[in-house]
């Protein structure tokens, strides 16, 4: 059987280093490994893995901006990043989606677990685009599915992909509620274990990039969201 794609571990700690990569090598994936934020930009440039696994905290170089600066950078943007953290702090989590994070597992966290959003997301990753489809229009939202592209009150959006598609998701269903299982089975693909408070992060870093239409991304108490019914 060929081997998977390769996984960046970066994580401070040589234990949970080890732990990751008997788990993923025993799945068929190629690992490397950074103990730190520097150390992991460098391989990056390097090699290219396919989706990064980074630790929040770690010295010289923390997970945010380690991040912030693969994304920034137009030869790494594309590389999926899913982070790993002990803090249960929802302020953290939202800002290291606004850095550009695809994911988000807390720790302690199950090596099943792990796994399955991997390869959930690299199928989401490696899939063939989808048909074409025409402009979506929500108000001040314009959303253009070809060029993967938000636009809010005439300003571009900065969304990471999974906030992409889960606010595409939803625009998709305009005026239709939309529970918490099923937008982040259309971000991350059907049979990945998610917890409530994780679709409810991604909607409040979304939120914020919306700006001034913030409002347009509707909270249904005790249900899920929906995007307002003047989408077409």
């Amino acid at each position: 059987m060929p081997s998977l794609p390769t996984i960046l571990i970066v994580d401070d700690e040589p234990d949970i280093r080890e732990m990751l990569r008997h788990v993923l090598e025993c799945e068929g994936f190629k690992v490397q490994e950074a103990a730190n934020g520097e150390a992991a930009l460098a391989l990056v440039e390097a090699a290219c893995p396919a989706l990064v696994l980074l630790d929040l905290m770690m010295p010289v170089l923390d997970g945010h901006q380690t991040c912030y600066r693969l994304k920034a950078n137009p030869k790494t943007k594309h590389i999926p990043v899913i982070m790993l953290t002990a803090k249960s702090d929802e302020t953290d989590e939202v800002i290291g989606l606004a850095m550009g994070a695809d994911d988000y597992i807390a720790k302690p966290f199950s090596p099943r677990v792990v796994t399955a959003r991997i390869k959930a997301m690299l199928r989401r990753e490696q899939s063939a685009p989808a048909a074409a489809e025409e402009e979506i229009v929500c108000g001040d939202i314009r959303i253009r599915p070809e060029r993967h592209e938000v636009e809010a009150a005439g300003q571009l959006v900065p969304l990471t992909p999974l906030e992409f598609r889960l606010l595409l998701a939803l625009a998709r269903r305009p005026g239709r509620v939309s529970s918490r299982r099923q937008i982040m089975d259309a971000g991350q693909g059907a049979g990945v274990v998610v917890t409530e408070r994780t679709v409810d992060v991604h909607i409040v870093s979304l939120r914020k990039k919306l700006g001034s239409c913030a409002a347009a991304v509707e909270t249904v108490r005790g249900v899920g969201y929906r995007l307002r019914e003047s989408c077409k």
